[in-house]
């Protein structure tokens, strides 16, 4: 097999409406790059990233730039020897996992699709569904009600409420959620917002409430994380703490929370995603497949690495749910809550890209 054409197109996608995140201005759209790599032997595979300032740390423009130089050195590249390939990509790619996660996911799709399989059967093919959260994003109370309920009404059994801008009126928030929707599983993320004390207060007033606390206080202070894991009543991860590999070593071998979020635009792509999921795996932490605001396409990813692993306990997997114009559909379905791989060779998708 050798490719012969690897185009990079970037595409604008718009959110149906704004949504806030602690720490960050209102978020109306985010930056997708789609990487397609074209074999001589008839396959087309696809893989994709995201550029955002506030989420990734990323210019998008330096991010494209990146991913076009990148493409240039593909058609050189055996797209089965996926450890010498990326390799020699991430050499070009100036250490941006972003770009990484793109091409990653291209050879991964071009590999599964030669061999006729899902990915998430060469991954591992622990299962084939997996129960997601859904995002309910920062609002007043009667909105966040209006929006779970909403949301619970499509099947939605896990519900993740942002926080971290005010932890009382966060309580609030929680706690009303709780009482329109009794028996749904809620889960807290404050995406780094919140003091030592702040996060030990919400805890322990959302014990009998919560499944989880999601990155408590600052992404730098992992001291402060750490002293959240021991005394919050409530289990914790770490999410925006966790980067690359090495970050991951840190956390489980300190002890700083009691699981990891993965996210693929973030650690490089499912190689990076796959050794961090070994290492909390052994350090006996869970793990979470998470997501950005971000095309189906990497949706499909992250369900692929979520289904092959036992260490998985969590899905997050609902970033495409409110882009008005991703050129992406995931082939996997949603019944009550659980996402259902399709059973067809690569990451299981379709792309209506030129």
């Amino acid at each position: 097999m050798q490719i012969i054409k690897s185009e990079v197109i970037p595409v604008e996608l718009k959110l149906r409406q704004p949504v806030r995140m602690a720490g960050l201005p209102e978020i109306s759209h985010v930056t997708a790059i789609f990487v397609r790599l074209d074999t001589r032997q008839g396959q087309t595979a696809w893989g994709c990233t995201i550029a955002h300032p506030g989420l990734t740390g990323e210019k998008p423009e330096e991010v494209i730039q990146a991913c076009r130089e990148c493409a240039a050195l593909a058609p050189g590249l055996h797209p089965m020897n996926i450890e010498y390939s990326l390799g020699e990509l991430a050499s070009q790619a100036k250490a941006s996992a972003s770009v990484m996660c793109a091409f990653d996911l291209a050879f991964h799709d071009l590999l599964s699709l030669a061999a006729g399989m899902p990915l998430y059967r060469i991954l591992g093919g622990y299962r084939n569904r997996i129960q997601t959260s859904v995002t309910i994003p920062i609002a007043t109370i009667n909105e966040s009600v209006k929006l779970a309920i909403d949301r619970a009404s499509r099947g939605y059994r896990i519900l993740k409420i942002k926080g971290g801008l005010d932890p009382e009126e966060d309580v609030h928030r929680v706690q009303a959620i709780h009482r329109a929707l009794p028996n749904h599983i809620l889960r807290l993320d404050a995406d780094g917002g919140y003091s030592v004390q702040a996060a030990l207060d919400v805890a322990r007033a959302l014990v009998d409430v919560l499944e989880m606390l999601e990155q408590p206080t600052p992404v730098g202070d992992l001291n402060g994380l750490r002293q959240v894991k021991q005394l919050s009543p409530v289990p914790t991860l770490a999410d925006q703490s966790v980067r690359e590999p090495a970050s991951a070593l840190y956390l489980a071998a300190n002890q700083i929370v009691d699981g990891l979020s993965i996210k693929l635009v973030t650690c490089g792509g499912l190689r990076g995603a796959r050794q961090i999921d070994a290492i909390a795996r052994a350090a006996r932490m869970t793990t979470m497949i998470g997501c950005f605001i971000e095309p189906a396409l990497l949706i499909s990813a992250g369900l692929s690495l979520a289904l092959s692993s036992p260490n998985v306990a969590y899905g997050d997997l609902d970033g495409d749910l409110d882009l008005v114009n991703d050129p992406s559909k995931a082939g996997f379905k949603l019944e009550d809550g659980w996402l259902i791989a399709a059973d067809v060779p690569g990451l299981g998708y379709t792309v209506e890209l030129g």
